[in-house]
């Protein structure tokens, strides 16, 4: 028969039952730690996603431009799109009834799209409508320097044409092809509806034509 164990030997026996014990319990927890941190980065990684779904998702328009309707809006049908020779003026009130122009015959070179401080070349502004871009004009005489850097800090920074239009009939003038709306001021909520619903429209004689690379009119600053 084997010996019995002394009362040290028993002592020692049990000590060490413990630390087996004391280690396992130690990795048990240890494991629930590493499934804990992991499942937390699982999760907050699943919050990040759809946070950033939501925000992408929020940033893409969900208004219909057709369904914008904006009063005093006026719409000229059937503009000829002709490019004619660059000495040719043409006088856009007498032959279509609108000053400034939102369409019709023009210069064979396309107005660069920018903000300006001169008046510029209506033969060649129109030519940058027929591309998409948006022309707004504002009356020099009836805006202040603040409210003309609000004006330009409330438009798009690409196809858009901004520039004074000495004795126009309204503070601000937005025109798109075949379009055009009279405006009361840089904040009237019309301008921004006008924007949305003309800026790079599809129904322009060229859409998606490129706006830059042709001519910079005087005064160009951005």
């Amino acid at each position: 028969m084997p010996s019995e164990q002394t009362v040290k030997q028993q002592r020692e026996a049990r000590r060490a039952e413990k630390v087996a014990a004391l280690k396992k319990l130690q990795a048990k927890q240890k494991r629930n730690r590493l499934i804990t941190v992991i499942g937390t980065a699982a999760a907050s990684a699943g919050v990040l996603a759809l946070v950033i779904s939501f925000v992408v998702s929020s940033a893409v328009p969900k208004v219909d431009p057709a369904s914008i309707e904006i009063a005093g809006l006026n719409t000229f049908g059937d503009l000829t799109a002709t490019h004619v020779a660059d000495t040719t003026p043409v006088d856009y009130d007498a032959e279509y009834g609108m000053s400034p122009p939102a369409g019709g015959n023009h210069w064979g070179a396309w107005l660069n799209c920018g903000v300006y401080t001169e008046p510029q070349q209506n033969e060649n502004a129109v030519h940058a409508l027929e591309h998409g871009a948006v022309w707004v004009t504002y009356n020099p005489d009836e805006l202040t320097a603040d409210e003309i850097t609000t004006l330009q800090n409330s438009l798009p920074e690409t196809y858009i044409v901004m520039s004074p239009y000495p004795g126009l009939q309204a503070p601000v003038v937005a025109s798109a092809w075949g379009n055009q709306v009279e405006l009361d001021g840089v904040d009237d909520p019309r301008l921004g509806d006008f924007v949305t619903k003309f800026w790079r429209s599809a129904d322009v004689p060229e859409p998606n034509a490129v706006c830059s690379g042709a001519i910079d009119g005087p005064g160009r600053i951005a």
